[in-house]
């Protein structure tokens, strides 16, 4: 398996605070791969760092080469999109006003007219109410806009954080279902923060536990599951 994500030795700071101190993990085309850890631990800024919308020292190769001079916008237009937490939607636009904002990096019009047919497969209720405002609808069906909108733009690796944060168990499990699908069916690649410890071990094939901007733990999800620290720290048993 050919690495498309590698963070070599990755440092990160918010003005005098520092959040990252050396970060070093990789992610295989294809995979999906968790990062774990409480609070504060780091990673958000993690993702942040790979859509270098942080300020960070050592090297982020996508494909084998050096992103870390590329700027938020022509990552996406290489294949990178980033769901933030907290969704990031437009809320006072439509619902097809914020896929077309997704199809913007790839060419708008060729773009949502290719792809939507495509993304209301995985979602077929939001050709249904694309004149909907984004800002009404529910916490659920946001955070679905949000990896739709994502979607639009056919990424290689998608940059998923917090996907579950205030959302009803049976919606978690709906949205960590395409995102599965997405993986069998299309084969793309997802680096995912989740703070739902059990799901996201279910859902990937490895993973990294971070504590205060270093990882900590690395391995497979199945061995991760069986590790003890892991298991009294994030899995309750």
């Amino acid at each position: 398996m050919s690495e498309l994500l590698e963070l070599d030795n990755v440092a990160a700071r918010y003005g005098p605070i520092s959040a990252l101190h050396g970060v070093s993990l990789h992610v295989g085309e294809g995979e999906i791969v968790a990062l774990l850890g409480a609070n504060g631990a780091g990673k958000t800024t993690t993702l942040r760092a790979v859509s270098r919308t942080v300020r960070t020292s050592g090297d982020i190769r996508y494909e084998g080469k050096s992103i870390v001079r590329r700027a938020p916008d022509a990552l996406a237009k290489l294949g990178i999109a980033h769901v933030p937490e907290g969704r990031g939607l437009f809320a006072e636009l439509s619902v097809w006003e914020n896929l077309r904002m997704g199809a913007y990096v790839r060419g708008e019009r060729r773009t949502i007219k290719q792809e939507a047919p495509r993304v209301f497969g995985y979602f077929p209720w939001l050709e249904r109410r694309g004149h909907q405002q984004a800002g009404t609808l529910s916490g659920g069906e946001q955070q679905m806009l949000a990896l739709a909108r994502a979607l639009v733009s056919r990424p290689r690796l998608l940059l998923l954080d917090e996907p579950s944060l205030g959302l009803a168990p049976t919606v978690v499990q709906e949205l960590f279902a395409v995102v599965r699908r997405l993986n069998e069916e299309e084969g793309l690649t997802v680096l995912v923060v989740e703070q739902n410890a059990n799901l996201a071990l279910e859902s990937s094939a490895r993973a990294y536990v971070l504590e205060v901007g270093n990882v900590a733990i690395e391995g497979s999800s199945e061995e991760l599951r069986r590790h003890e620290g892991v298991r009294r720290s994030y899995l309750g048993y």
